[in-house]
């Protein structure tokens, strides 16, 4: 397993120091701008934590939402700044920018123990596009840099890779849980190893399914893409959404993995998507023309959750079915209980926004081994690949 810098190696002084901390507080906000989730604040409270008994000077960063290189005034860090200062019971000073004159007086008048919020990173164009001017303007800012990122850190950025490249750089106790977390799953993992997958595209998850189809003892299949595999094996989907283009593909897939892919035997298909629409069980490939499959049916929530029973490591990305609809919801809350109820006997690794959204619906945040807070960074270190994040703390000077 690959060793990351981290901000609790031997040696690292930060006592003085002006600390650029890139935080993952994409946090969601409502029309007025008012933290509507607060789980990705708390996610980043330990590392600020440390480095504040440490006696350093911190500086957050973070981007919310997609303001696409424009200031929109509901999607400010004042509030994030606000909710995290009450959390850590400390003051947090918010700033109108991130990078300026101005931005550079505030940080200069710091004392050991400060905390300033730059303001939203994606409120300047130049962070998305990795602008190497900006990544300048932002490194000069401090004496060292921490990614605590990691729901952005397969985003080659300026502020995930540009920054680092230029100062001392270690990952924070976030991106180290969960790189540490996910490899040690993925390298080591105790048998059997079941990995359950779902969401609407197969296409999403083609990368997964290559490399943990030699690596888990099987995959479980769910959601809408469950239908681009049955299309491939010739059944009759009905109205069901599915990939036309990626049909072949998924025959490959299940031709090269075989049994290791587990396919839902019967689904909860409806006439419409609505919570009053008509509902039937029926067995896969017998949808009723005009129908669509919208969940994974009983015999299907049986047949996993004994996979599930006997499994040691369990890695869950993706809803099952439509659980947005609460017609249509029972088979992801089923995987959902499942999974909870083998932690402590199991290894058992959730991701995803969706999955989490479902997880809190079912009344079950909290009770996994551990939650990912980053859903497309997940499918990345599931795929084998290396974070352009990651990568480039492993490759940065640390004198």
């Amino acid at each position: 397993m690959v060793k990351l810098p981290s901000i609790k190696d031997k040696g690292l002084e930060v006592s003085g120091k002006v600390v650029l901390v890139r935080t993952g507080m994409d946090v969601p906000l409502d029309d007025l701008g008012n933290v509507a989730d607060d789980s990705r604040i708390r996610e980043a409270v330990p590392t600020i934590e440390y480095l504040l008994k440490k006696n350093a000077k911190v500086v957050l960063l973070t981007h919310i939402n997609r303001p696409g290189g424009k200031v929109v005034e509901a999607q400010r860090i004042n509030s994030t700044a606000a909710r995290l200062s009450e959390l850590l019971q400390h003051e947090v000073k918010p700033l109108s920018d991130c990078i300026g004159s101005g931005v550079q007086e505030s940080i200069k008048q710091m004392k050991n123990g400060d905390i300033v919020f730059l303001e939203n990173l994606r409120f300047h164009g130049e962070e998305e596009a990795n602008d190497d001017i900006f990544a300048q303007q932002l490194a000069k800012l401090g004496d060292i840099y921490v990614n605590d990122a990691f729901s952005n850190s397969h985003r080659s950025h300026a502020s995930m890779v540009g920054i680092p490249r230029r100062l001392p750089s270690y990952a924070g106790l976030l991106l180290e849980k969960e790189i540490c977390t996910l490899t040690a799953a993925l390298e080591k993992p105790r048998r059997p190893f079941v990995v359950v997958l779902g969401g609407a595209k197969v296409s999403d998850k083609i990368g997964v399914i290559r490399n943990l189809g030699s690596k888990a003892d099987k995959i479980l299949i769910g959601g809408a893409m469950m239908f681009t595999f049955y299309r491939s094996r010739g059944f009759d989907v009905g109205s069901s959404k599915f990939e036309p283009d990626k049909v072949s593909l998924a025959d490959d897939l299940l031709n090269e993995f075989g049994s290791r892919i587990v396919l839902p035997v019967d689904v909860v298909a409806s006439d419409r998507f609505a919570n009053d629409a008509k509902v039937q069980v029926v067995a896969a490939g017998e949808i009723p023309k005009g129908w669509m499959g919208l969940d994974i049916g009983p015999d299907s929530v049986s047949r996993f959750s004994k996979e599930l029973s006997e499994a040691r490591t369990i890695i869950w990305n993706g809803p099952v079915g439509v659980f947005e609809l609460f017609r249509f919801g029972e088979g992801t809350a089923a995987i959902a209980r499942a999974i909870s109820g083998m932690t402590g006997q199991a290894t058992t690794i959730i991701g995803g926004g969706d999955t989490l959204s479902a997880v809190e619906k079912a009344g079950l945040t909290g009770k996994f081994l551990h939650s990912s807070t980053g859903g497309g960074a997940m499918l990345e270190v599931l795929e084998g690949k290396t974070l352009p994040g990651v990568a480039v703390l492993l490759g940065a000077s640390h004198d």
